[in-house]
């Protein structure tokens, strides 16, 4: 079997169904909304989670749990291979050259170094955090992880 004789199942695979196309097609006219009303009106119906004024489930049920969003830190990411791509060796890899760069958009609450990828070329690299496995893979070859 080669991919150009791959098919479907037969039966399994029907043609779009098109709604509102004449009397014959069996949904014509009203296209299936009956007659007048919300939701017979085009950008009708009501939002999620709306129970037609009754208070809604969301909104009955007790909240639980803690919440970290308003305190959680984000970091823009960067994996060893991305940097052992773009720069040369003995390079020194700071944030501001990152962004020049277009490696990463926003720094976010810093710049974070993760360890995907292998390393061959010395780096000094100064950013807010390293993986442990990323830190040791940039000493390991004589580089430097400087903390900023």
């Amino acid at each position: 079997m080669k991919l150009h004789e791959l098919s479907p199942a037969p039966g399994s695979v029907r043609g779009r169904y098109r709604k509102g196309r004449g009397i014959g097609s069996g949904n014509g006219k009203t296209a299936g909304k009956g007659h007048k009303g919300q939701n017979a009106r085009s950008g009708g119906g009501v939002r999620p989670g709306f129970e037609g004024g009754q208070l809604p489930l969301y909104r009955r049920l007790p909240k639980r749990g803690f919440k970290n969003f308003p305190f959680r830190k984000e970091y823009a990411v960067v994996n060893l291979k991305i940097l052992e791509d773009k720069f040369n060796d003995g390079d020194e890899i700071t944030v501001e050259k990152l962004r020049e760069m277009r490696i990463i958009k926003k720094t976010l609450d810093g710049v974070k170094i993760l360890a995907s990828g292998d390393l061959t070329k010395k780096f000094t690299v100064k950013a807010d955090m390293f993986s442990e496995n990323a830190r040791n893979k940039i000493e390991s070859i004589g580089g430097k992880a400087e903390v900023i």
